[in-house]
């Protein structure tokens, strides 16, 4: 038996691939069973005598963490689904391109391998918490290094966090939260404020696992909120997991590849009559984006990796030495 803790499920995928394979869903069931007698003496009219025993069992399962376990177990049976932890594992195969080959896009697979979570607005409030306290412990006349302060008033207010902006739209930005505070090993709050912009445009705010199977390819996925499990803030899922990688198994459908394209796209999408045409619009602007993705500077699949539709994020709960012996 594997014992799995949930980070992540999305329930409607699951219950959607469940219900193709099986034509539905059972999540309850019923049983009655009714047992009757019936003697009569003499005529109709004068006797009649009748036993009768019923009962019913009514079952209601809340399948919940069965779910995804019955759709891994389904998917493994008809063959849909790849367990590509091993293959992923060999450098060779990245820099050839066969696991491109052999996995195109929506295929089922499964990886286990390293990985981290990363959330850009868990940043900006580790950095804002971070450049709070600098700027109270210069209040208090210590500095990080234990080294003593002014106290002055006039220095204390020349360190007090700025006023938030809002953007056109009325909405703080994540890096406003970060105070000025006095420069601590060559780091400062313009510094980290840089940091927090530069992570919203590589990582989309929000939480993302960056699996490593091999060295020089990520394999990326972005957990949607309001899925099951994932129904907890950012700063409380990282301060029960870390910022450190641990070893998960990540199940859903390869969503895209990272261009290999390095030339710059051709931007003429004009049409002989000076008119524009839509798809090679679309298609320029596009290959834009994925020239950005390329480099890194939006949040896109990068070469050689690839991202993933996940169904499940999950870490199998280790068995003790001593079972493990008892059961060889």
């Amino acid at each position: 038996m594997i014992l799995r803790e949930f980070l992540y499920v999305d329930t409607d995928k699951v219950r959607a691939l469940l219900a193709q394979l099986d034509g539905g869903i059972a999540e309850e069931s019923r049983e009655t069973e009714r047992k009757e007698r019936r003697t009569t003496v003499g005529p109709r009219s004068a006797a009649q005598h009748l036993q009768g025993t019923g009962s019913e069992s009514y079952t209601n399962k809340s399948l919940g963490d069965a779910l995804f376990p019955m759709l891994e177990e389904a998917l493994e049976s008809e063959l849909l689904l790849h367990d590509i932890s091993d293959e992923a594992s060999e450098v060779d195969l990245w820099q050839t391109g066969e696991l491109k080959i052999k996995y195109p896009p929506g295929s089922l697979v499964r990886l286990t391998a390293p990985g981290s979570l990363f959330d850009t607005r868990y940043a900006a409030s580790a950095f804002a918490s971070f450049g709070h306290v600098n700027v109270g412990l210069q209040g208090i006349g210590v500095s990080p290094s234990n080294g003593p302060q002014g106290t002055g008033k006039g220095k204390q207010s020349q360190q007090r966090p700025k006023p938030a902006k809002k953007d056109e739209r009325g909405i703080v930005q994540l890096e406003d939260a970060i105070p000025d505070f006095p420069e601590v090993g060559g780091t400062d709050g313009n510094t980290l404020r840089s940091f927090v912009r530069i992570s919203k445009g590589v990582f989309t705010p929000g939480l993302h696992i960056n699996l490593t199977p091999a060295s020089g390819s990520l394999v990326s996925a972005r957990l949607q909120e309001g899925r099951q499990y994932l129904d907890t803030e950012a700063e409380i899922l990282f301060a029960r997991y870390g910022t450190e990688a641990h070893v998960w198994t990540l199940v859903g459908s390869i969503g895209s590849y990272g261009t290999e394209e390095t030339e710059l796209p051709d931007m003429n999408f004009y049409r002989a009559d000076g008119s524009i045409d839509r798809g090679r619009f679309a298609e320029a602007m596009n290959a834009q984006m994925r020239n950005l993705g390329r480099i890194g500077f939006i949040d896109l699949p990068q070469h050689p990796g690839f991202s993933l539709i996940p169904f499940a994020v999950y870490r199998t709960i280790p068995r003790g030495a001593e079972l493990v012996q008892a059961r060889l």
